[in-house]
């Protein structure tokens, strides 16, 4: 029975050819290796560098960006192949992209406000100032617990 009247929007895809989908998850899971063995020889790295007496923070920071863009690129993956996002048409792709990246957007904009806003607080109301290291402990101070007279 032809079916000549469906739109081509229409993208569901029968696997009626096994080897050639075989082939495209075992090249796919081939990818998403090498990408995790190279995040994980970053990894080390990077660890070994802060086992260091001085590491260079610049060359932390590319290296951590290095292992964002490889895990992003594994999302990918995982996203077009597993999930068969790759074989949709344009606009359904867009539909889950553009939210998603909205999202994205909109957690680095609460990261970025949340960070002015501590240091704004920090700069100007000297009482809830935030202090790293530890007081010294002075002998006999019970009013900073609240109990001593």
């Amino acid at each position: 029975m032809e079916h000549s009247n469906i739109p081509s929007e229409v993208t569901y895809v029968q696997h009626h050819d096994n080897k050639e989908f075989n082939k495209r998850i075992r090249s796919t899971t081939i990818k998403l290796s090498i990408l995790t063995l190279i995040e994980l020889g970053i990894g080390l790295t990077i660890y070994t560098m802060h086992k260091g007496e001085h590491p260079n923070a610049l060359l932390v920071m590319m290296f951590k960006g290095m292992i964002c863009i490889f895990t992003l690129a594994k999302a990918f993956y995982i996203v077009s192949v597993f999930m068969h996002l790759g074989d949709e048409i344009r606009n359904m792709i867009m539909t889950i992209v553009v939210p998603l990246m909205l999202f994205i957007w909109f957690i680095g904009a609460f990261l970025w406000d949340g960070n002015s806003y501590r240091t704004m607080r920090n700069r100007y109301d000297t009482y809830k100032k935030e202090h790293t290291l530890q007081r010294p402990e002075r002998s006999g101070d019970t009013t900073r617990h609240g109990f001593g007279g």
